[in-house]
């Protein structure tokens, strides 16, 4: 089986009452700072919380009832596994779940709230796979690939009729690739409908996997990505021709542009995104010139983030836009001083976060101190105020960087 407009629009129709039809909203903040009309496709509102709900059912609906009697088994990191676990436990399906030991606490807690024994087994999804193979052998559950499948690609093609539905002259839609089950079949539909649509696709740069393979080179990987959703070793067999044959371009971005792309999303759209669910927006950061004056869809394929990874990646943005400074302070140590020092920060309106004495491993004389004084302010020109002010109190400032501060949004 190839997959077709016929297959996808057959999937869409199987599942349309069991999924969400997600927003395809506009996105005025951002459209302004790329200087193109752009769109967001929220499928970060699916039940699990990405898409991957849709391939997942349509693959399940597609078990004969001795499947179903045995039931299924699947290896993901995440996104993947909660979709299978969700729909198999409202179909009636035993599944089973092999999560690589990296996978983060969140979505392992999630995936067995949802009913699925989970197996945690091995240190990559290649080892994972192979125990998800396993099982299959040994129990003769029936294996639901992540993305190497054509019922899979069919049901995440839904996603290309409703951003034809939405936006039927829109110019580019930009995919994230791990696999490449959901550029494929979002790429089927969207060209099937407008032939003119230029379809992009954004890997990690240390996961290259989809734009190596279709260059005939060796297959290339590199350490944890904040991207894990994409973190693919070995696109799909019936992906890749699919990808090859539509994709116009796939952009390469570092974990720093998903990060900054995780930030954005979240405060100038209000949209939570993981790592890989923000890749659009990132390729944008990167080459938001190929895109003015377009009408650019973005899949925002996932929003499910580990909370405290979601914490750290907004402290360091904040950083990045000089928002929260670290300013080293000379002080004479004496009673009051760091009175008086906190009523000059305060009285340029900034809050000090926190205090840090350094006495005894500094190169200061004895009656000296350098204080640290982490402090909030409303970017670069409110820093320099600050910086100013102090030192028009006699105290010596330096704003201490870290090595990506340069970094701005």
């Amino acid at each position: 089986m190839s997959v077709s407009l016929d297959d996808i629009e057959r999937a869409r129709l199987l599942i349309q009452d069991n999924i969400v039809r997600t927003p395809l909203i506009y996105a005025p903040r951002l459209s302004a700072r790329f200087d193109c009309r752009l769109f967001l496709k929220l499928e970060t509102m699916q039940a699990t919380g990405s898409f991957k709900d849709r391939g997942s059912l349509n693959r399940l609906l597609h078990l004969d009832d001795e499947q179903r009697r045995r039931g299924v088994v699947a290896m993901s990191a995440g996104n993947h596994a909660q979709g299978v676990a969700y729909h198999a436990r409202r179909l009636g399906v035993p599944a089973k779940i092999v999560m690589p030991s990296f996978a983060p606490f969140s979505k392992v807690e999630r995936t067995r709230s949802y009913g699925a024994e989970v197996i945690l087994e091995g240190d990559t999804l290649d080892a994972s796979a192979v125990r998800a193979r396993e099982i299959v052998s040994e129990e003769g559950r029936t294996f639901i690939h992540p993305y190497d499948d054509d019922h899979i690609i069919a049901g995440q093609g839904s996603i290309g009729l409703e951003i034809m539905e939405d936006c039927p002259d829109v110019d580019a839609v930009i995919v994230p690739i791990g696999g490449g089950g959901v550029i494929s079949g979002t790429a089927i539909a969207a060209q099937s409908l407008r032939p003119s649509v230029e379809v992009y696709g954004v890997e990690s740069d240390r996961y290259p996997s989809m734009s190596r393979a279709i260059a005939g080179e060796a297959p290339s990987f590199g350490e944890a990505t904040i991207a894990d959703g994409i973190a693919v070793k070995v696109p799909g067999e019936r992906t890749r021709p699919i990808v090859e044959e539509r994709v116009r371009e796939i952009f390469l971005c570092g974990d720093d542009d998903f990060e900054r792309a995780i930030f954005l999303l979240l405060e100038e759209q209000k949209v939570v995104a993981e790592g890989a669910g923000a890749a659009g927006v990132a390729a944008l950061l990167c080459n938001g010139e190929r895109f003015r004056g377009r009408r650019v869809v973005v899949v925002v394929c996932g929003g499910n983030i580990d909370s405290r990874m979601l914490a750290s990646v907004l402290a360091r943005c904040l950083m990045y836009d000089s928002r929260i400074l670290r300013l080293r302070i000379r002080i004479v140590d004496r009673p009051g001083e760091m009175s008086r020092l906190s009523g000059v920060i305060a009285a340029c309106g900034s809050n000090i976060l926190e205090i840090h004495h350094q006495r005894l491993f500094a190169d200061i004389p004895a009656k000296e101190a350098d204080i640290d004084a982490v402090v909030e302010t409303s970017g670069v020109e409110h820093g320099e105020v600050i910086r100013g002010r102090l030192e028009e109190a006699g105290y010596r400032v330096r704003i201490l960087k870290i090595s990506t501060l340069n970094h701005t949004l």
